[in-house]
């Protein structure tokens, strides 16, 4: 019989096996797409798939985002006499947090998910060995073009939903208070620095890097079975969300 103390040290050594196997994979992904030759087609199809597809779903978030924004903003700042900060406060919630967080977790539950499915698929009906076989090296025709398709991608994505975000708190601030529009965008100049936007860009980057890497693990090293895919797919999801979060956290503590 197994005791408590047993059980708990298993559990520890399996999750540092697990860390330590997916540093190893994202290490190699980083180590094979430094070599040539680069699958061109296979990254322009994943830029398709990640974010061209993405881009409704971005739109939808973004421009809901930056209205929500916009209402809870100016009765908050009303409640100071300094509505007229409203877009400042909307254009910089967007550019430092909630832009490239969103946008991240948009694109894990679009295309991460189905990256994942898609990979584990290909493992329980014996594809990526198939692969292997042919001497074609699966992480060079699978991983390194959605690695790269991710880093592309959401930061392109990021700054689409920042754009259509601010133009939601327009919306409302604008339209539907009645807050002055050259006052809603001259604070926001004066307010939002390069900085600012640095920071933005290096997140989305590093979130791309984050759900590409995450997901195409889950799905790399799926288990048996339709049963063993829908846990990859889930897990990537859960994972790749939670480590962003997490990563914002500690990208912020440093860039802000």
């Amino acid at each position: 019989m197994t005791s408590p103390l047993e059980a708990v040290g298993r559990v520890a050594l399996a999750q540092v096996q697990g860390m330590g196997r997916m540093t190893m994979f994202l290490g190699s992904a980083c180590f094979w797409a430094c070599l040539p030759p680069l699958k061109l087609r296979r990254i322009v199809r994943q830029i398709h798939f990640i974010g061209v597809k993405s881009v409704s779903v971005i739109l939808l978030t973004a421009i809901f985002t930056g209205m929500v924004l916009g209402l809870q903003g100016y009765y908050t700042l009303r409640k100071f006499g300094s509505e007229a900060l409203l877009g400042t406060a909307v254009a910089l919630s967007l550019i430092r947090e909630l832009g490239p967080v969103m946008a991240a977790l948009m694109v894990t539950a679009r295309a991460g998910s189905a990256t994942a499915a898609e990979i584990g698929i290909m493992r329980i009906t014996e594809q990526i060995d198939a692969l292997t076989a042919m001497a074609v090296n699966p992480m060079k025709y699978l991983v390194v073009p959605r690695v790269i398709a991710g880093v592309i991608a959401v930061p392109l994505l990021t700054a689409i939903f920042d754009v259509v975000g601010i133009y939601g708190g327009y919306l409302v601030g604008v339209k539907l208070l009645g807050i002055s529009s050259g006052t809603y965008f001259s604070e926001m100049r004066n307010a939002v620095e390069m900085s600012d936007i640095n920071g933005g860009f290096l997140k989305s980057l590093s979130f791309g890097i984050i759900v590409t890497w995450v997901c195409t693990y889950k799905g790399y090293y799926t288990g048996h079975g339709a049963e063993g895919v829908v846990k990859s797919t889930t897990e990537a999801v859960v994972l790749s969300s939670v480590l962003v979060l997490v990563w914002d956290y500690f990208m912020t503590s440093l860039l802000f």
